[in-house]
């Protein structure tokens, strides 16, 4: 018995395979998601994931910074330390979100294999990183407007310009927001970004809610140097009956400055995590 390939016998219905093309044809694959719908889809689905610890998030974090300014009434009574201290508390909302609990989890999910997960998706890494940056950051704005209220009525501080905020959240929230996922992306251990987010958070507490006038003048060039700063004195300006605009808005241009370096950073992370 000879054996012959089907696909030499006349009248066979068998095709014969074209290899290049069925290679060529393996090989296309689908266009890969563009930058902000899939921006779009990671935010969406990194806010419904998180929000089930919604209303314990918002009550720490605002129930901590509302504790702060009550301690702080009791040695400040009001003027430019007293602005200080209620802008330094409502961005501390911001940061004990965007930087503590952002790196915990970028820490958590490097440590737990979830960056697989996003590696196989056909979404750009600037998508992941800015998707839940902006989840995150945005359980903040209820605690902060809460926070500044309240701080204005503690320390009798005008509330004509609390509108500002609004700028203040989003840019801060950036700067701070980049900052955490890259801690938590760049630590070897899911430990040691929690620790760094926390190390960071006490940092955004303790330089931007004390009156920078009474900090030792090296310690005023470290608050300088934390990104909150920024978001912090251009708050602080607005208690002003007529606020300096020209400087509230440099000091929101640095913080957007920051912001975009900080998500630059993370994004890069982001990549070399990835890929390890």
């Amino acid at each position: 018995m000879s054996v012959v390939p089907a696909g030499v016998l006349p009248g066979s219905a068998l095709p014969v395979a074209d290899d290049a093309g069925a290679s060529r044809d393996a090989a296309e694959l689908g266009p890969r998601a563009r930058l902000w719908p899939a921006l779009a889809a990671v935010y969406r689905a990194q806010l419904s994931r998180a929000r089930v610890a919604r209303i314990p998030l918002l009550f720490v974090a605002t129930f901590q910074s509302v504790g702060i300014m009550i301690l702080m009434r009791g040695v400040v009574d009001g003027g430019g330390e007293a602005r200080s201290v209620v802008a330094g508390a409502s961005v501390l909302v911001v940061a004990f979100v965007a930087l503590n609990l952002l790196a915990q989890y970028f820490g958590q999910l490097r440590a737990g294999g979830g960056l697989d997960h996003y590696a196989t998706l056909p979404v750009p890494p600037a998508a992941v990183v800015l998707g839940a940056a902006g989840a995150y950051a945005s359980f903040t704005v209820p605690g902060t407007l809460a926070t500044a209220v309240f701080g204005c009525v503690l320390f009798g501080l005008p509330m004509a310009h609390l509108w500002v905020l609004l700028a203040v959240i989003p840019l801060a929230g950036a700067a701070l927001a980049g900052l955490g996922a890259a801690l938590g992306l760049l630590a070897p251990r899911p430990e040691l970004a929690t620790l760094l987010g926390q190390l960071g958070m006490s940092a955004a507490l303790l330089l931007g809610v004390l009156p920078p006038d009474r900090l030792p003048t090296v310690v005023q060039y470290a608050r300088d140097l934390l990104p909150s700063t920024y978001g912090v004195e251009a708050f602080a300006r607005a208690f002003d009956s007529h606020p300096d605009w020209a400087f509230v808005l440099g000091d929101l241009a640095v913080c957007a400055g920051v912001g975009v370096a900080s998500l630059a950073v993370a994004t890069w992370a982001y990549r070399r995590a990835a890929v390890r």
